[in-house]
């Protein structure tokens, strides 16, 4: 998987709008979306809302955790603990992504909290760095990774599985040698 299909994953999450415009439920596959009223918030995929946005029929209401105290607040407990914290959301990146590109004017203080998120990301895979490097170095066979989103993982995933095949190599061939048998012809 890449990260745009992660990305495709996150735009199902639901986000609420203010709508400037009437309309009656709308019936998708997923479940049923509205209905829209002027005024009344109602919530609809991040897909949905972006759409919206782009056709200036609607305010995209940022999440409740898209906030500059409480990221602060998860940026200094990612920094203090040694293991992973729980996220706000399990696409904090991706939604801070697309929010703050396609609706920046409906979210207050989006440079700082593009700057919080940033920083809680680079501390994030800073760790998930520093794990794999252990990983690898001590020669485990797996490992416990909890509160890791599936853009964190999408981005180690690759390095680990090609460790972890060039491990295995590296311990048969190992294992062969010691076994008595020689390489030589």
């Amino acid at each position: 998987m890449d990260s745009s299909e992660v990305e495709f994953l996150a735009e199902k999450e639901l986000v609420t709008i203010i709508p400037n415009f009437s309309l009656d439920k709308v019936y998708l596959i997923g479940g049923d979306i509205g209905p829209f009223n002027p005024g009344l918030p109602v919530q609809v995929p991040l897909w949905l809302a972006i759409n919206l946005k782009q056709r200036q029929k609607c305010r995209i209401v940022p999440p409740e955790w898209m906030d500059v105290e409480k990221l602060e607040e998860t940026r200094d407990n990612e920094r203090r603990e040694d293991t992973f914290t729980p996220m706000p959301n399990p696409h904090y990146m991706e939604l801070t992504k697309l929010l703050l590109n396609h609706a920046s004017d409906n979210i207050p203080k989006a440079d700082e909290i593009r700057t919080l998120v940033k920083d809680t990301w680079d501390t994030r895979i800073a760790k998930l760095r520093l794990s794999a490097d252990s990983f690898v170095r001590e020669q485990e066979a797996h490992a416990k990774l909890d509160n890791l989103t599936l853009m964190e993982i999408n981005t180690i995933g690759t390095f680990l599985t090609e460790s972890l095949n060039h491990m295995y190599k590296l311990r048969t061939s190992l294992q062969y040698s010691e076994d008595g048998q020689s390489q030589e012809y």
